[in-house]
């Protein structure tokens, strides 16, 4: 090859040019940001919109069908969710890749402002975000003080310390949790407005309207001018005692005269909680487009900027840093690169017994390496788990055509050529062979990098690491091997009595040339019986596919990153307090176990489902240091809270949620309008999915029912008195459910929310509601307004209501999820979809898989497509390299016998099928065909020099038999590491290295046999097809 020679005759070019690529390698990776896993782009809208006080069923209603109705009709729409709960409407538009979360999010706000503009008043305006369905808050920091109450604390830090955060690069949001902000609080007394004769809309029309500041023009003085303005502001909160909100008989009548207005704090809405102790804290989340760890590291600058500042016994904590587990993922996968090329490095030297050839093969992996990380980084991608991950699986492969052509040149030298020649006729004798090799793994992995779905998104940057990797290993191969070959020949010394590691290599080489002895006969003994080697075979591969029967899929395996999160209910109706006792209880069950760290708990966090849901973080000690894994863990716990009256576990499982986007793996919709039927249908299929073994954490989406009071208003009625329905509501609303009609701000230019409501002993009971007045449009003989009774336009009812409405595709849904426990996830979605096959439905009904085994199935379906141009890539690489039809498909042979292994591995090593086992599925393809590639390239040519095909075969299988050992040994050796699966999450990556492991190994030993014998069937086949050919043309 012309490079070759060029790099032969030439050195020093040679030497800088890999002194080039190492350079801009240690470049590339300098300027490279880390995160854990591609930025992909999710093409995910949410829709949040605020209803105070309305009920699940208006919120539906009024807002969220609305929404949905009009955001069904933008193009690229790939599905819609919804979830209308008690005051809150949160919908997600899930678009089509190919569509943009930017443009997804625009054609959102464009095409609903038109129905929000039509909302009703006390309907808030839909907040539209681009939305991530794995992003979680990226650090959780928590602050106590020894000197501050809750309120004063809170509001520091809402009003000195969150302004500042907001501020970092990346962040999107800082949610306050567990606080209890200064505010002014109104609390109006019925009776006394009854006595008075003021209705309530008339206090809300004083706050607002008297608490003013109103500019009112200029005066000109001269060449100057002065602002006038209207200062009507309240000076201290308890002026607002003062303020007048009626005049009765010509006297007025004060705000205190009516209300009791105190300097207060807002009711607290949630809690958080540090290992059993009440305390403020704050979640980060970033924005989609940042980097986790570049935030975290931006944020801890300003935490220590804000330490500084903290007043005398106030302190703050970080609980939660999710670049640490980020960091150590990185870290540990970085290490088994390492680990694995020391142990391939370790076997070429084992090999080959040379020092030299060992340095000469070995450089191949850094210069590999580095010149790869200059290629990924000028593809705009990231050092993440995909990238680097490729590399770790790549350690066997950038050394495997080193060990290749140094072989050959080795053997070349032994022939009697000088080290020049034999460097370039090693080379070129074996270099079309090496190139077909490398093509045929750029041709399996630049499948993967174009698989569908967002897990192809996920491998997209893994494929192309992986092409790029093998195309510079395959050059520098060809470049710099040669020329250290040439140039740094070793030295034989026939009167040097050799060492003691020498003698060992010796003996080694002597225990190969044995092994080469009897693969020989093996291979005349497989030649003689050639019927009964391909039964064999045959045999050994359907022996193989039963074993897969006994191996169990999922989707993605469960990491161990030392952390759980337990999530429970208290009953629908509770108070915050009681929700706080309860969590203190789990708290101090969990922190019991001798394994836990620290836990961190809060109540109605970001979600805002209510004060009776909580969310509880348990940190555990590191992997390595306890003997129970997580699914242990999760089960004692599990058992443990069990003992706890009051409340309902709905998960215990990893916190881990990058892949699930914090859902469990098992999802079932039913799908249907009627909601009672719907709760009776999932009510009689829970209890069935409640028998199959595995199934844990189940529960529905439809929740204990909500004791609701319905008002209906007699509009007649009512629009005789004067009143109307929105009148009624805009009164009503803001005394239950509280409403800040205005603000207040202090000397120092902080505002507080001033919150207008009935006191709470006011608010109890349902006649306490009809009791309010309302003024009513007509008047008096005096000219006043008349006060009308509520219980006079409205009757009521007390019913049970639904506490939570879930939508999908524009119909009603109850959604059951479960997690596992003791089965892959695959296996039990098998069984829950027999499960589904004979459970009959009412007409209008149906099911709908959602979950990691829809994920699994997608994804199956992209890996199955990826596969196949994968295979009818490899066949038109052989096809040209061989110039053959038939010959490429004695090759294409030892793929199906590579599954051999891999299940036998699956399976000893108690691995699943799931993502990253089908990945290594499909790197098998690329890497048992070299093996074969070798064999028969060797094969060919010893034919075309006159010898007998017998001869070829035996020839070229002892030949080829020591470099082939020794790559297979090196691939293995290499992933060893990873399919140990130790550090942070290689419980992920350690069955794709099983799967390789298993196959590589197992393909090579059928290969050697089995794949000589195939190529005499298909010789024979070529050469009758030959003679007929003749025949018919004589």
């Amino acid at each position: 090859m012309w490079f070759t020679r060029i790099s032969v005759k030439y050195p020093v070019f040679t030497i800088m040019m890999m002194f080039c690529l190492m350079v801009l390698g240690l470049a590339s990776w300098q300027r490279m940001s880390v995160e854990e896993f591609p930025d992909v782009d999710f093409p995910f809208v949410v829709i949040y919109t605020n209803y105070a006080g309305a009920s699940p069923e208006a919120v539906e209603s009024e807002v969220t069908k609305k929404l949905e109705d009009q955001i069904n009709t933008i193009s690229g729409l790939k599905q819609i969710t919804s979830q209308s709960s008690e005051g809150l409407s949160m919908i997600v538009a899930q678009f089509n890749l190919d569509v943009s979360s930017n443009t997804a999010a625009q054609d959102v706000r464009e095409k609903i402002s038109s129905v929000s503009a039509n909302f009703r008043e006390e309907i808030d305006k839909p907040v539209v975000e681009r939305y991530d369905p794995t992003a979680n808050p990226i650090m959780s920091v928590v602050f106590e003080s020894d000197k501050m109450n809750l309120q004063e604390l809170s509001t520091y830090i809402d009003q000195k310390l969150i302004p500042q955060l907001r501020t970092v690069s990346g962040v999107g949001s800082v949610n306050l949790l567990g606080d209890a902000k200064r505010q002014i609080r109104i609390q109006v007394n019925p009776l006394k407005l009854q006595s008075y004769g003021i209705g309530v809309d008339q206090v809300i029309n004083t706050l607002r309207n008297e608490n003013v500041q109103v500019p009112s023009g200029t005066l000109h003085q001269g060449s100057s001018e002065m602002v006038v303005e209207i200062q009507s502001k309240v000076i201290n909160p308890i002026s607002f005692g003062d303020l007048i909100v009626a005049n009765k008989n010509g006297s007025p009548i004060l705000l205190k005269q009516v209300a009791d207005v105190t300097d207060s704090q807002a009711e607290q809405e949630s809690g958080a909680f540090l290992n059993g102790k009440a305390a403020v804290s704050i979640d980060i989340l970033r924005s989609s487009d940042s980097n986790v760890i570049q935030v975290v590291d931006n944020t801890y600058k300003v935490l220590d900027q804000i330490k500084q500042q903290l007043p005398e016994g106030m302190y703050l904590k970080v609980v939660v840093d999710s670049s640490k587990s980020i960091r150590g993922t990185i870290v540990d996968v970085a290490r088994t690169i390492l680990e694995g090329a020391i142990l391939a490095v370790i076997i070429v030297l084992l090999f080959l017994g040379s020092f030299r050839s060992t340095v000469i093969t070995g450089l191949t992996l850094p210069i590999a390496l580095l010149g790869t990380l200059t290629f990924i980084w000028a593809f705009g991608f990231s050092i993440n788990m995909m990238t680097l991950l490729a590399l770790s699986l790549c350690i066997g492969l950038l050394i495997d055509d080193a060990i290749v052509v140094r072989e050959n040149i080795v053997r070349h030298t032994e022939m009697g050529q000088d080290h020049v020649t034999a460097a370039l006729e090693g080379t070129k004798e074996i270099g079309l062979a090496v190139l077909a090799t490398t093509l045929t793994i750029v041709a399996v992995f630049l499948p993967v990098a174009f698989m569908g779905g967002i897990i192809g998104r996920f491998f997209y940057q893994f494929g192309v690491t992986v092409s790029i990797a093998v195309l510079i290993s395959m050059f520098v191969s060809f470049t710099l091997d040669p020329m250290l070959s040439a140039h740094w020949a070793e030295k034989h010394d026939p009167n040097k009595k050799p060492s003691a590691i020498k003698r060992f290599f010796n003996w080694f080489s002597d225990r190969l040339d044995a092994l080469n002895h009897f693969y020989a006969k093996l291979l005349k003994l497989a030649l003689r019986f050639r019927l009964v080697t391909v039964a064999i075979a045959i045999a050994s591969l359907f022996g193989a596919f039963a074993l897969s029967k006994m191996i169990g899929t999922e989707f993605v395996p469960v990491p161990d990153k030392g952390s759980i999160r337990i999530k429970f209910e208290t009953p629908v109706d509770a108070s915050l307090q009681y929700t706080q006792a309860k969590l203190q209880q789990v708290e101090k069950i969990i922190r019991q176990h001798p394994q836990v760290q620290s836990t961190y708990g809060v109540i109605n966090a970001t979600t805002n489902k209510g004060k009776n849901h909580v969310s509880l973080r348990v940190e555990l000690t590191p992997r390595q240091e306890r003997a129970q894994t997580l699914n242990d863990l999760n089960n004692e716990f599990r058992a443990r809270l069990t003992s706890i009256a009051g409340i309902t576990v709905t998960s215990v499982a990893s916190a881990d949620e990058v892949v699930s986007g914090g859902q469990k793996p098992i999802m079932i919709s039913i799908k249907g309008q009627d909601l009672d039927e719907l709760q009776n249908i999932s009510d009689q299929f829970m209890t069935e999915m409640a028998k199959i073994n595995g199934i844990v954490d189940l529960e529905s989406s439809l929740k204990e029912p909500k004791p609701t009071l319905s008002l209906s208003v007699n509009r007649l009625l009512a629009n005789d008195l004067g009143l109307s329905v929105s009148q009624i509501a805009n009164v009503v609303r803001p005394l239950l459910a509280g409403d800040n009609v205005t603000t207040w701000e202090d000397d120092r230019g902080e505002t507080y929310d001033v919150n207008l409501r009935l006191s709470q002993d006011k608010r109890s009971l349902p006649t306490d509601i009809q009791s309010l007045y309302i003024n009513s449009n007509k008047t008096d003989s005096n000219g006043q307004s008349i006060l009308i009774p509520l219980s006079t336009v409205t009757t009521m009812q007390e019913t049970l209501g639904a506490s939570q409405i879930n939508r999908r595709d524009l119909s009603r849904e109850i959604l059951i999820q479960a997690n596992t426990s003791g089965r892959p996830t695959g296996d039990i979605g098998q069984d829950i979809q027999k499960l589904q096959e004979n459970f009959k439905l009412p007409a209008g009904y149906s099911f709908d898989t959602q979950g990691a085994n829809k994920d699994m199935a997608e994804s199956a379906g992209y890996a199955l497509t990826a596969i196949t141009l994968s295979i009818v890539f490899i066949y038109i690489v052989l096809g040209s390299q061989f110039n053959s039809f038939i010959h490429p498909a004695a090759i294409m042979m030892s793929l199906p016998l590579s599954l051999i292994g891999v299940f036998l591995a699956l399976f000893l090593f108690r691995s699943t099928m799931n993502l990253f086992s089908i990945i290594g599925i499909i790197m098998l393809m690329g890497l048992v065909t070299k093996n074969a590639i070798l064999l028969i390239d060797f094969i060919k040519k010893a034919m075309e020099r006159g010898i007998d095909r017998y001869d070829a075969i035996i020839q070229a299988g002892t030949i080829r038999l020591r470099p082939i050992l020794m790559t297979t040994s090196a691939m293995v050796m290499g992933m060893v590491p990873l399919a140990l699966g130790v550090g942070e999450g290689g419980e992920q990556s350690a069955p794709m290295a099983h799967a390789v492991i298993g196959g590589v190994i197992t393909s090579t030993l059928l290969t050697l046999v089995v794949v000589p014998v195939i190529f005499t069937y298909l010789d024979d086949f070529k050469n009758f097809m030959m003679r007929q050919f003749r025949k018919i043309t004589s």
